[in-house]
């Protein structure tokens, strides 16, 4: 979810527009506008149909907020962190810290959402039937009322990652499954739902609904991945289980003094040796780092002048490791700060490194080993 606004807080959660919004949110606006109210409602102004339309698609994302909100409100009562929420081309999506601690409260954190949704379209079609004197009023709360309807009983398919694929693991969970088992019976129905979108979709491109018919591919295409992806990250989180990062941490980054000269630098160890980060330390205490972005910030032509100290991130800017830190929390950590190095420390003496690189390399090897 990279490529995204902030536009403020609700509860503490940081809500975001990802730039796909933006392109989604004038494509709803232009089909109201132009296709769906002129149909609906002829004989109005050119004008009312495009803030009608407008009005309508920010309701809509509006509802979308609201129903991830559910999802949140819920999560936040049972402990369980939320991150994030995001409006993107395909709805929205809150960011869940870590998973609920028991199935139970899978359940309730799941379905708040089509409850939420439901309620919205049970509230819009009162208020639309209370204005239902002016159409105007009347049209985008009677559209928004049925999106909503569409949106919970949409979410409530149980194909993994949807709302009701979480409902369904939450019951295998429940039922006595372990939670990587019944995410992984989740994740294969939510594969199974997603291949029948898939043959829907390209189903109505051969019948001559070539718009419809892509988009509902595109929605197959994307529940697949997330699908696959959410069931990975089980694995994943099982596979690091009570790893360290003392266990992983390497020697990788190469420790160079304060005042050598950024030139040198390039020419012996980033060409010569293909390093990619180094330490600047003082003996063992870290002073600061060098990557690859500090030697690309430097002028060209002073990098026979500078020395490293000048081209660090110094200590107190960096991000940094303990080496009894979870292993999983500093990869969540380095994804939300998006790093690829990060230097390991206790009390200032520099221990080790950890890289991206190094983590693939690590994971593909335990799998491959079966531990």
């Amino acid at each position: 979810m990279r490529g995204t606004l902030t536009i403020g807080k609700i509860l503490g959660i940081p809500i975001r527009l990802h730039s796909s919004w933006f392109l989604v949110a004038a494509l709803i606006t232009w089909s109201l506008a132009g296709g769906y109210f002129p149909q609906q409602y002829p004989g109005w102004a050119g004008t009312t149909y495009w803030i009608v339309g407008a009005i309508t698609a920010l309701l809509f994302f509006g509802s979308v907020l609201l129903h991830e909100l559910g999802h949140s409100i819920l999560a936040l009562r049972e402990k369980v962190p939320v991150r994030s929420i995001t409006l993107f081309i395909f709805g929205g999506v809150a960011q869940i810290n870590r998973e609920p601690p028991t199935a139970g409260a899978e359940f309730r954190i799941a379905i708040a959402g089509p409850l939420t949704s439901l309620g919205l379209a049970g509230l819009s079609s009162l208020l639309g039937s209370a204005v239902a004197s002016s159409a105007v009023l009347a049209a985008p709360l009677a559209y928004v009322g049925r999106i909503n309807l569409m949106l919970a009983l949409f979410n409530l398919i149980p194909g993994f990652p949807l709302d009701g694929g979480r409902v369904l693991r939450s019951i295998l969970w429940g039922l006595g499954a372990t939670f990587r088992s019944a995410t992984r019976w989740a994740s294969w129905v939510g594969r199974g739902v997603a291949f029948l979108f898939i043959l829907v979709g390209v189903g109505q491109i051969f019948l001559g609904g070539f718009l419809n018919g892509l988009w509902i591919a595109f929605i197959g295409w994307f529940i697949n991945n997330a699908a696959e992806s959410s069931y990975q990250q089980i694995v994943l989180r099982d596979t690091l289980a009570g790893v360290k990062v003392r266990d992983v941490m390497t020697q990788q980054c190469l420790t160079v003094p304060k005042d050598m000269q950024l030139g040198r630098l390039v020419e012996d160890h980033v060409l010569g040796a293909g390093q990619r980060c180094f330490f600047v330390a003082d003996e063992d205490d870290l002073q600061g780092l060098i990557t690859l972005h500090n030697i690309r910030a430097a002028p060209r032509d002073q990098r026979d002048t500078l020395t490293a100290s000048q081209v660090m991130t110094p200590t107190n800017s960096l991000f940094r490791a303990h080496p009894d830190e979870d292993l999983l929390t500093l990869i969540q950590r380095m994804d939300e700060a998006d790093v690829n190095q990060v230097p390991v420390t206790d009390n200032g003496h520099l221990l080790g490194v950890i890289t991206r690189e190094h983590l693939l390399r690590y994971m593909r090897l335990r799998s491959e080993l079966g531990i």
